[in-house]
C-alpha cells in the first residue's frame, strides 16, 4: 500500500487495518438502538447499533460495506462516540470525524458521511422504542443533494472550513456530482454561508 498514492494518515491507516467495535453478532450484542443508511447499489451500507444508559452512549458498534476511508471513519466514531451523551452523539458531524482522524484525502471527505448519519438513525430507534419524543430532530440537517446525501449542514461545515466554491464543494463533498437538480439551492446556500463566514481572501 506504500508509494505515492496512499495519501492517508496513519490513524486513519491504523483503523483500516485494526478497525475498532465490529458488530459481529447482532443479536449477541443486543443493541438499544441501531440505524442502517446508504444502500448496497451505491456500494456503501452502514450499520450503526449503540447501547445507552441514562442517555449516554456507552457502546457503539458498527458493520460497513465501504471503503478503506468508510471502515476507517465509521472505526473512529464508534470509540469517538463512547460516553457522549445522546445530544452531543446527534450533533456529530463528518467533519468532526475527519479531524480525529488527522484528515482524508478531499476526494474520499464523502466516505466519512455515513456514520454520522447512521448514529443518528440509531438514536432516533432509540427514542422511539423507549416511546419518548425525540428532541434532537428540529436541530438536524436538511438533505440538499439526495443522490449523495449533503445536507445544509455539510455545506455550512464545509464554509467554515474554508471552502467558497461549487467546485471546491463538489470535491470534498461529490454534490451535485449524479442528477444536479441540486445545483441551484447548493449554490444559494453556498453563497448564504460565504456570507457568514465567508473567507476574508475573496
Amino acid at each position: 500500500m506504500g508509494g505515492p498514492d496512499w495519501v492517508y494518515t496513519e490513524t486513519v491507516k491504523d483503523h483500516f487495518i485494526n478497525p475498532r467495535n465490529i458488530l459481529k453478532d447482532e443479536a449477541e450484542f443486543n443493541a438499544d438502538g441501531s440505524g442502517t443508511v446508504g444502500s448496497m447499489a451505491c456500494g456503501d451500507e452502514m450499520l450503526v447499533a449503540i447501547k445507552v444508559e441514562n442517555d449516554v452512549i456507552i457502546d457503539c458498534k458498527w458493520k460497513t460495506y465501504g471503503c478503506a476511508s468508510a471502515i476507517a471513519s465509521t472505526s473512529m466514531l464508534s470509540v469517538f462516540v463512547k460516553g457522549m451523551s445522546l445530544a452531543e452523539g446527534y450533533k456529530i458531524t463528518p467533519a468532526d470525524i475527519t479531524d480525529q482522524l488527522g484528515g482524508l484525502p478531499n476526494h474520499k471527505f464523502h466516505c466519512s458521511v455515513l456514520g454520522d448519519r447512521a448514529l443518528r438513525t440509531a438514536i432516533d430507534d432509540y427514542l422511539e422504542k423507549q416511546g419518548r419524543d425525540n428532541p434532537f430532530k428540529g436541530n438536524t440537517a436538511v438533505i440538499i443533494c439526495e443522490c449523495k446525501e449533503v445536507t445544509d449542514q455539510d455545506i455550512e461545515d464545509q464554509v467554515k472550513r474554508g471552502v467558497s466554491t461549487y467546485e471546491e464543494l463538489q470535491e470534498k463533498t461529490e454534490i451535485g456530482t449524479v442528477c444536479g437538480k441540486c445545483k441551484e439551492k447548493t449554490l444559494e446556500l453556498l453563497h448564504e454561508y460565504n456570507h457568514l463566514y465567508g473567507s476574508h481572501s475573496h
